[in-house]
């Protein structure tokens, strides 16, 4: 447990990553500094970006304006779909490293497997990333939206399993099979869209949860993911939503409330975002 109060988890590799973080996807670059900046006063020392987000410089600017230690605050970052080619993979690490200002990335993800492109080739993109483990300018190397056959692909070729796997998983889509298979591997879960893009907190299930305990429901969908032991990043450029996030480590879910939050599931329907087997979008 940090001084912060959240819960710290250990990775594969030996390093620790704060289970509860602050993401900035769609966040606009000029509110990107602000909100991090808020969020990082409010205590959280976790901050999630991508280079497809287009504002990691931002990100940089937040964390060195907030008078914390650069030590002192975990940041990711995600490796851009249009340079999986290794040597673009290694010069698009760089421009990470000049946008947010920094010397080293505490983790660096694929961001997605891309199966259908690059000859269907994330091996090689891989292994650049566990070049940067070895050089120390990424401290820990993982994956997002990686399925169990692609991380079945990288336990056979690869020297170096992932720290993490990133996903879509939520209450309408729990994302199971690969929950499962990371546990078994040791690779940490991580939850992206945690609230199903908002759709969740309108649930009548969850809001009978929320007005039962007093809590907002995004604060019990939250504490869901925590419990069920994945990292969770939410995403809000209100200095209210952000504080009410981080209110999540003061109260408990039985473990009934636990399976009727579960029981919404949907399997496949349930999933918001693209199915990683066949997404295949490249920024132009």
């Amino acid at each position: 447990m940090a001084a912060n109060g959240v819960p710290t988890i250990a990775l594969n590799d030996g390093n620790t990553i704060p289970q509860l973080g602050f993401g900035v996807f769609q966040v606009p670059p000029q509110e990107t500094a602000q909100a991090v900046g808020t969020a990082l006063q409010v205590g959280y020392r976790h901050i999630d970006t991508a280079q497809m987000y287009g504002n990691e410089a931002e990100v940089g600017q937040a964390v060195r304006t907030s008078g914390l230690d650069r030590g002192e605050v975990f940041v990711t970052s995600k490796l851009s779909n249009g340079f999986h080619r290794p040597d673009d993979a290694r010069k698009a690490f760089e421009s990470t490293l000049q946008a947010l200002k920094f010397d080293y990335l505490d983790l660096f993800l694929i961001h997605w497997p891309l199966p259908t492109r690059y000859d269907g080739d994330f091996v090689s993109t891989w292994q650049v990333l566990e070049e940067l483990q070895r050089d120390g300018r990424a401290k820990s190397i993982g994956v997002s939206n990686f399925q169990v056959a692609h991380l079945e692909r990288l336990a056979a070729e690869a020297q170096v399993m992932p720290a993490v796997n990133q996903i879509e998983a939520h209450p309408y889509f729990g994302n199971e099979e690969v929950r499962a298979y990371d546990q078994a591997h040791n690779i940490i879960t991580e939850a992206w869209s945690p609230i199903a893009q908002g759709k969740v907190l309108d649930d009548p299930t969850i809001i009978d949860i929320a007005e039962e305990m007093g809590r907002a429901p995004a604060q019990v969908v939250l504490r869901w993911h925590i419990q069920r032991g994945d990292v969770v990043f939410p995403k809000s450029t209100t200095a209210k939503r952000i504080e009410e996030n981080f209110r999540i480590f003061d109260f408990e879910l039985d473990g009934a409330t636990m399976d009727r939050i579960g029981g919404l599931g949907q399997g496949e329907a349930g999933r918001q975002g693209p199915n990683p087997d066949t997404f295949d979008y490249v920024p132009s």
